[in-house]
């Protein structure tokens, strides 16, 4: 392992959760306003990750008052104070970019995870 390896591996947070494309997730993040810090959330649908180790990122987007909002967060920053998947989704592509031209609930609508299908 080569020396720019070892520091990458040291930076990378251990405790963050699993999600994937598709996952509806709670990001918590700190945000610094004058002197104060606080945390504020931004909920919504995972659309796209990513790099890898420190380079990773993933996409975020949700619908706030009939607009289209999204957010590109890096994945091991301490910006990020925790990320909660609320809603496990079953994708079959690593990419969601066709939900930012649907409108209303079709923006986020994802098959859930937790079902089973049988024939």
């Amino acid at each position: 392992m080569t020396l720019i390896q070892k520091i990458e591996t040291e930076q990378c947070k251990t405790d963050l959760a699993e999600f994937n494309v598709g996952d509806t997730v709670k990001v918590h993040c700190r945000v610094v306003e004058g002197g104060k810090e606080r945390i504020q959330i931004f909920a919504g649908l995972v659309i796209g990750r990513r790099g890898s180790s420190v380079n990773a990122s993933f996409t975020v987007r949700k619908i706030s008052y009939g607009e289209g909002v999204e957010r590109v967060f890096p994945l091991h920053t301490p910006r990020i104070a925790k990320i909660e998947v609320t809603n496990k989704g079953k994708v079959r592509r690593a990419k969601l970019n066709y939900l930012r031209n649907r409108v209303g609930k079709k923006a986020t609508l994802v098959k859930s995870a937790d079902r089973r299908w049988f024939s």
